[in-house]
């Protein structure tokens, strides 16, 4: 038997309500069960108010938008392991000309990187880097991670694959990634530069500082926790800390921490010796031209260590002795071939990455272009895909399962219905009023709701209001939506999950910790946000 109207909407509201408030605060003290349980929670309280049927509930997953969001986290976790956010990084710090070009590289690299492989990924591998490059530089990392977490989102919003509400409306308008890219592109980049000004003009001075006295009053509290790993708080994205090569880019980054390193390894080296043998055979040949033991100041060519460990066998020249060329010659050969075969192996996947960047730009369908290609990186690499495929957010994607039915049952209640019949008069598209109003309740929803459920909630409604006058409106319609809910993150540090993971990563770190409270980004993100929805809004109605 069906429930009657007002107790469909209350219980209808209170499961929304009940999922609302875990996805937004998920460690609340009476629940602290996380936004996944949260969001299949709710889902179950839909079904069992009968809110929603279970045949409904499974109707209301979107399985394209769980392909398209699957295949985009397999292949940045082969571009991770390629080294591509390693190269990103270098970017960061090469021939930097002080604290302001730095700011300016960050909001850049950033934008660009999101747009290609979300914000969340970009701001999970390149928070670790700002911080180095900030501690070596002897500049605030405020300025800096704020950088990083406000361009990651205002960049993600120019293609349907940046984030997950631009994947949404691109599955349920159907625009082309081309159309997507092209309406939303010129806004995106000029509100990058209004980001990069006001950055500017509210850190000018900090990033004027040069030394370690006066950076240590400004940077805030730091967090050291030795035992954390960084990456804990998303584990199910990639780790450039077990990337291959990353250890030569901190390297870079961070004189101190290379020779560190090296000491580390040369004393393991050392102490790991042959019964037979003295301190200097214990070295071990590799491919560099010469081998240093930084303890003992040593410094010996490949050829010397060769000469000492024939003396201690009793070879008075190394070149005498077949074996031991042989030896030197045979690591030496399996090195290049290692070498070759990686350097082949990261080219196919840049390769393979293009090709999928190719075929949504020509309107190819998105979910599967995106599978195919993550498969065909998985066939590429020839060897178990467990762990690259464990490192994929399963939970991101049962949240999306559970928040599908929980926002459709909530649909189902009436009450988005009732509230869009009262504001859409007033906001209709074709007006500059009707725009502004408009772009207001996704601000003020997307930072409530979060982005994701306001798009859910209101993308047909403003879709189906901006058909009536034309099907070009329609289009703009959902480009100002994907616009302004995605830019609606840089108001505060809940607004959007990029900004919660540059926080985390930036506590978490080791060493280099830093606490970015949520009222020092609430002071940069309520005028920057307002500022860049502004002016990217004129350029998007205006195509």
């Amino acid at each position: 038997m069906g429930l009657t109207g007002a107790v469909k909407v209350v219980l209808g509201s209170i499961a929304f309500g009940i999922f609302w408030v875990l996805a937004v605060f998920p460690a609340v003290p009476f629940l602290p069960i996380g936004r996944t349980a949260g969001s299949l929670l709710g889902a179950m309280l839909m079904v069992i108010f009968q809110v929603i049927s279970p045949d409904e509930a499974y109707e209301a997953i979107d399985l394209p938008i769980l392909g398209l969001l699957f295949g985009t986290m397999v292949v940045s976790v082969f571009l991770e392991r390629a080294d591509m956010f390693k190269y990103l990084g270098r970017l960061l710090s090469w021939k930097s000309r002080g604290g302001k070009d730095l700011l300016f590289r960050i909001c850049l690299i950033s934008a660009i990187a999101s747009a290609l492989f979300t914000n969340d990924t970009c701001c999970v591998v390149l928070t670790e880097f700002i911080l180095k490059i900030a501690r070596q530089n002897n500049l605030p990392p405020q300025p800096f991670l704020l950088a990083l977490a406000s361009s990651a989102n205002i960049g993600s919003a120019a293609t349907p694959i940046g984030n997950p509400q631009n994947l949404v409306i691109a599955v349920w308008s159907g625009i082309s990634f081309e159309r997507f890219l092209w309406g939303i592109l010129p806004a995106m980049i000029v509100g990058i530069l209004m980001n990069v000004a006001i950055l500017l003009i509210y850190f000018w001075k900090l990033l004027s500082i040069e030394k370690d006295e006066e950076v240590a009053s400004v940077t805030g509290d730091v967090v050291v926790e030795d035992d954390m790993n960084l990456h804990r708080f998303s584990p199910a994205t990639m780790s450039h800390v077990t990337s291959m090569g990353s250890q030569d880019f901190g390297s870079a980054v961070d004189p101190g921490r290379a020779v560190s390193h090296r000491s580390r390894t040369s004393s393991m080296d050392i102490d790991t010796q042959t019964p037979w043998s003295g301190g200097i055979e214990s070295m071990r040949p590799s491919n560099a031209s010469r081998e240093v033991v930084e303890g003992a100041g040593i410094s010996l060519s490949r050829d010397e260590v060769v000469t000492s460990r024939s003396v201690v066998r009793g070879t008075s020249n190394p070149r005498s002795s077949p074996i031991g060329d042989a030896s030197v010659r045979s690591a030496d050969e399996e090195g290049l071939i290692k070498r070759w075969k990686r350097a082949w192996w990261k080219t196919c996947v840049y390769l393979v990455t293009v090709g999928m960047l190719i075929a949504l730009l020509m309107g190819l369908n998105m979910s599967w272009s995106a599978i195919t290609a993550a498969l065909a990186l998985v066939v590429l690499d020839f060897k178990d895909a467990r762990p690259c495929l464990e490192k994929v957010s399963y939970s991101l994607l049962i949240f999306f399962c559970g928040m599908f039915i929980t926002v459709d049952g909530f649909n189902k209640t009436g009450i988005p219905s009732a509230l869009w019949d009262f504001v859409e008069p007033h906001a209709r598209i074709d007006s500059p009023g009707g725009v502004a109003l408009l772009s207001l309740v996704i601000l003020v929803l997307s930072n409530v709701a979060s982005n994701v459920p306001t798009v859910l909630l209101l993308g047909a409604r403003v879709a189906a209001s901006a058909a009536v006058i034309s099907p070009d409106e329609e289009t703009k319609a959902w480009l100002i939506l994907a616009w302004v809910s995605t830019v609606a993150g840089n108001l505060s540090l809940l607004g959007s999950a990029a900004n919660l993971i540059v926080c985390e990563q930036a506590r978490r770190a080791q060493y280099f910790g830093y606490n970015l409270s949520f009222f020092s980004h609430l002071r940069f993100g309520v005028p920057s946000t307002l500022i860049v929805t502004a002016v990217g809004l004129l350029l998007i109605v205006s195509y």
